[in-house]
């Protein structure tokens, strides 16, 4: 097949262009008015003012880097760096993995209580005593089963020394304390670091 010698270097042309390009089919979309959130509310709750449930984008000038470290860990959702540099990368599906600094080492902790993980349900996240040097203790919150539905609850447990079980597991239920959790999402509590200690 013979080729018309302008059409080569054309075509060559054409596609480098266009493979330069600007994607923006992964970039952050924002509003009109620069807000993160560019659909309609899921809610008839009014804002108690204006601008609350549309935050503006915040755009970074320092420099990161991503690395992918695993990209088979399931459904993770919380993560903690441990003393040793390993992770604790908490599964919606019920479970804490321990994950080795380089991400190739994966395993998961014995003795975690019973998860619902239905919906936006889980084993959600995890946080380190601040003696977790010399204690080993956990703190976690997940959906616990309760009836037909769940609760989200908050627990803490001591860790093994290999780092493959917990034991001494404890649950908070029926707290109503400023303690060290806050309900960031519909069902996504996240743990803070507070001076009140459980």
């Amino acid at each position: 097949m013979k080729f018309n010698q302008f059409y080569v270097p054309a075509l060559s042309v054409f596609l480098l262009l266009s493979s330069c390009k600007k994607n923006n089919a992964n970039a952050q979309q924002t509003g009109n008015d620069g807000s993160v959130e560019t659909g309609k509310p899921n809610t008839n709750y009014q804002p108690a003012f204006k601008g609350q449930t549309r935050i503006k984008a915040v755009k970074t000038t320092t420099a990161y880097k991503v690395e992918v470290l695993n990209k088979n860990l399931g459904r993770p959702w919380g993560i903690i760096n441990l003393p040793d540099g390993k992770f604790l990368i908490t599964d919606k599906n019920g479970h804490v993995n321990v994950v080795s600094a380089d991400g190739k080492q994966v395993s998961k902790i014995e003795g975690f209580p019973k998860v619902d993980a239905k919906g936006q349900g889980g084993m959600l996240d995890v946080a380190l005593d601040p003696d977790f040097k010399t204690n080993q203790i956990v703190y976690f919150s997940f959906s616990e089963p309760f009836g037909k539905g769940n609760l989200t609850s908050v627990a803490k447990g001591k860790l093994s020394a290999d780092l493959k079980s917990i034991s001494e597991v404890k649950l908070f239920s029926g707290l109503n304390l400023p303690m060290m959790v806050t309900n960031i999402t519909e069902a996504g509590w996240h743990l803070i670091k507070t001076e009140i200690y459980l």
